[in-house]
């Protein structure tokens, strides 16, 4: 399998006289269509406020034209950012991932974290340190982050609070568990004790590998952090704040938790439990609703335990969403 991964991976740029000995902390950055937003979001990452050495690998996942990798390559032989630039061969956003993670940990011996923020996204200043700074004070293998939504053009107001776009979280402190690797940091010694791929490639293109790499470290005994201090803002493109758009990531939220439910279930009977708790969340979903339309005033909003429980029913009948099979319209 390592050498499968090593395979799907080439090497573009590279810092001059990288030394790979001295960096603690890999940010990696998967790409795909977004050559001027990854240069922000780079920027982001090398203005960080921190006393760690950082590097950066960039993972282009479009091996054709490689416009992320053209526009990022030249500022890292000059030495303006500091890293690796390559290129993920196989598409698909968990194959990005993992050759990002093999190549921080074959690269960078001393290594002590790998985290992650997309390319539509811009780190605060203090982003790293904090997220740091979280997860030695509770020894926590996963530390998260919000993901604060930039919403480009005129879109509905009421919309901009549905539950697709808030963070998990809201205080700093020990949680139960992570679901987004868009804004994360692991610890080394949890990814060494975790098989490769990290990434399973069943979900690269619906989305949710990062959210059942988080369960089965969980199920390995590993604990996980919020970081409320550690924002990062992510730009939402205008399509996205749209009844279709928004309806649909709800119905794959329900499909994903139904999914990794039943991926963890050893038994006839533990997949069975799994399809009797999607009815019951689809028998309770009305009554949810309600309380949400009063609460939020949206009847999108209201409609999110419909969704998700639709969502988790549908996926008993093979429905996939892949929307990040054309990611330049999800």
């Amino acid at each position: 399998m390592k050498q499968r991964l090593a395979d799907n991976i080439s090497l573009v740029a590279q810092t001059p006289d990288l030394d790979c000995a001295a960096v603690d902390i890999v940010v990696t950055i998967p790409t795909f269509k977004r050559p001027e937003h990854v240069l922000e979001t780079l920027r982001s990452v090398s203005n960080q406020k921190t006393q760690h050495n950082v590097a950066i690998i960039v993972m282009e996942n479009e091996a054709e034209a490689r416009e992320g990798a053209n526009a990022c390559s030249p500022l890292f032989e000059d030495g303006t950012h500091n890293g690796l630039v390559i290129i993920a061969h196989d598409r698909g956003n968990c194959c990005a991932y993992n050759a990002g993670w093999f190549t921080a940990l074959t690269q960078f011996p001393n290594l002590k974290y790998i985290a992650v923020i997309d390319d539509d996204e811009i780190a605060a200043p203090q982003w790293l340190e904090n997220l740091c700074a979280t997860a030695e004070k509770h020894d926590a293998s996963f530390v998260g982050g919000p993901q604060l939504p930039v919403f480009e053009g005129a879109v509905n107001e009421k919309w901009k609070s549905h539950q697709v776009f808030k963070p998990h979280y809201e205080t700093t402190g020990m949680v139960d568990i992570l679901y987004s690797s868009g804004n994360l940091l692991v610890r080394r010694d949890a990814l060494m004790a975790m098989p490769q791929p990290f990434f399973d490639l069943a979900f690269n293109f619906t989305g949710g590998g990062d959210a059942d790499l988080m369960q089965r470290a969980k199920d390995k005994g590993f604990d996980f952090a919020w970081c409320a201090e550690a924002e990062i803002h992510e730009t939402v493109p205008e399509r996205r704040v749209t009844w279709d758009w928004i309806q649909k990531r709800a119905l794959r939220n329900g499909q994903l938790s139904a999914l990794i439910a039943h991926r963890r279930a050893k038994s006839t009977w533990g997949h069975l439990k799994v399809i009797l708790h999607s009815l019951a969340l689809l028998a309770v979903s009305p009554v949810r609703s309600l309380f949400q339309l009063v609460r939020s005033g949206s009847v999108l909003s209201s409609l999110y335990p419909v969704h998700i429980a639709l969502g988790r029913i549908a996926s008993e009948f093979g429905y996939a969403n892949e929307q990040y099979r054309n990611p330049e319209q999800n």
